[in-house]
């Protein structure tokens, strides 16, 4: 596919407030516009699947913006560094399959695969670049696909069904039971987003789908929640230059339904990048006339705003913020660029620093809301020798005066670990899955969790998800792009991971993994 690329001297401000601390700005009216095209699909069971398949290999690049952190963190070092656990983990794995690859069971020639996916009470979707596939969840065995992503859009007609070009999303909404599928068509202008949304909750069903245009400015990186009021997507945005963050909500009840839907997005100044909207985990919904809190760091700090959305009204919807919510000291990792180590090869892998990891994982315990994410930060080391870690936080409070109820890195030795995705089950526990690199590691999957009973700050020990045996190489450095990490609503209680490895040292060769984990506690 085509990416747009920025010039090298246009260096992104991804991550970065250049507002005040304690500035909060109700923005202008939100522009409101509707879906270009909407129509119903056939079932997905009855559409062939379109092959994965280009021409030439290619990365999938995307401009590596400046990342912004404390400029002190670096001397006094990272303010949340936990000291090694003695404590084992105690959510144990279930499920363990291998998911799509590059060369099994489909041959793509894209990097990096930007690993996604979801579960249903019954099914797994995930979806990378430029596939996915439906596997019955009991079994890890596929039950259609792999399918090339605009395999969705077969007789939609434009765009969406023309053009396959990734950066994809596959959600669950377990507050109405059905799929949410989402990618960018951005080979040729109008720039577009492509959205299907299930009639039932089988994802081989049919699907009311639409399609999104954002002119000439390119939506890269987009980001979906599931909310009660709407589906909100993040995106960057880009024309010669990085534009800042684009705060967009989809009218989730119309397109329940498949009726006609508009979207209302708001503009953030190019100070502003790396937004995630919150997603809703369990089906307690969040309490009514809540705002979708949407949050990206900025220096030691974490940035909140509320995007409160009104369809009947445009009128009447508002995007007021960022509170900015002090954490910890911290650098970006490898400067937000490229230093992770691999075994048996000096290419370094990129990682990705320069923004919060997808999802913004929400939950109502109805004594309290609590929010939970991750980044990536450096541990010690030089850019070029680095070791880096995983900071994750839950904040609780979102709506009144947001605080970190609790924060960590996560480093319990000199392998790197990046490329997380965490989350909380029902009980309060939250595990966490994410890569771990060294040159004496190939990159491959570990988690670790921990107990809502265990000491705020503190994760336990990790565990092995499943071991690489191969490094990437042949100048390919991304890694990721994000990983994914949700949890089953059959129980609320097990969490399902999935991102990328290496079998044998490579380009173009990556593989990917499907695992569940669940606290035995947790019933």
């Amino acid at each position: 596919m085509k990416r747009l690329v920025a010039p090298a001297s246009g260096l992104l401000l991804l991550g970065v407030s250049a507002l005040p601390a304690q500035v909060l700005t109700t923005r202008p009216r939100a522009d409101v516009s509707a879906a270009v095209h909407h129509d119903v699909s056939p079932p997905l069971r009855d559409i062939k699947p379109l092959p994965a398949l280009f021409l030439a290999e290619h990365e999938k690049p995307r401009p590596i913006p400046v990342p912004h952190g404390d400029a002190l963190a670096a001397e006094r070092g990272d303010g949340a560094l936990q000291a090694p656990s003695n404590v084992l983990v105690q959510a144990t794995i279930g499920s363990n399959f291998d998911g799509l690859g590059i060369g099994s069971p489909y041959t793509p020639d894209a990097a990096p695969p930007d690993t996604n996916g979801a579960v249903s009470g019954t099914q797994y979707v995930q979806w990378v670049n430029e596939a996915f596939a439906v596997f019955d969840k009991s079994s890890g065995a596929i039950v259609y696909g792999p399918a090339a992503g605009n395999t969705l859009w077969s007789g939609f007609g434009g765009p969406c069904q023309s053009f396959n070009d990734g950066d994809p999303i596959v959600q669950y909404d377990k507050l109405a039971n059905r799929w949410i599928f989402t990618q960018f068509a951005v080979s040729s202008t109008p720039y577009t987003q492509c959205v299907a949304v299930s009639k039932t909750s089988d994802a081989t069903g049919q699907y009311y789908r639409y399609s999104f245009s954002y002119g000439s400015t390119f939506n890269d990186y987009p980001k979906l929640g599931v909310w009660p009021d709407a589906y909100y997507v993040t995106y960057n945005m880009f024309t010669s230059r990085f534009q800042g963050a684009r705060l967009c909500a989809w009218d989730r009840a119309k397109m329940l339904t498949g009726a006609a839907a508009t979207q209302q997005c708001f503009q953030l100044s190019s100070s502003f990048g790396g937004v995630l909207p919150s997603d809703v985990d369990g089906t307690t919904a969040p309490p009514a006339g809540r705002p979708n809190y949407m949050v990206n760091f900025g220096s030691s700090r974490l940035n909140l705003w509320k995007f409160h959305v009104d369809f009947a009204t445009p009128a009447n919807t508002t995007l007021t913020g960022p509170t900015a919510i002090t954490v910890a000291s911290f650098t970006a990792a490898c400067g937000g660029g490229t230093c992770v180590a691999q075994k048996s090869t000096n290419r370094k892998l990129d990682s990705l620093a320069d923004r919060l990891m997808y999802r913004l994982a929400y939950r109502n315990f109805g004594d309290h809301e609590a929010l939970v994410v991750n980044h990536s930060v450096k541990v010690s080391g030089n850019n070029q020798n680095q070791v880096v870690g995983v900071r994750w936080y839950e904040l609780r409070n979102p709506n009144g005066t947001p605080q970190v109820f609790q924060q960590g890195t996560y480093s319990p030795d000199s392998n790197s670990r990046w490329m997380g995705s965490v989350a909380m089950d029902k009980q309060g526990n939250m595990a966490m899955g994410y890569s771990v690199s060294s040159s004496s590691v190939f990159p491959s999957l570990r988690y670790t969790g921990r107990l809502a009973t265990d000491p705020v700050n503190t994760m336990q020990a990790e565990s092995p998800i499943y071991d690489g045996t191969g490094s990437q190489t042949g100048g390919l450095s991304r890694w990721g792009d994000y990983s994914a990490i949700a949890v089953d609503p059959s129980d609320d209680c097990t969490f399902w991971f999935t991102t990328e490895y290496l079998k044998t040292t490579g380009s173009f060769n990556w593989s990917t993994r499907i695992s569940s984990v669940k606290f035995p506690g947790c019933q």
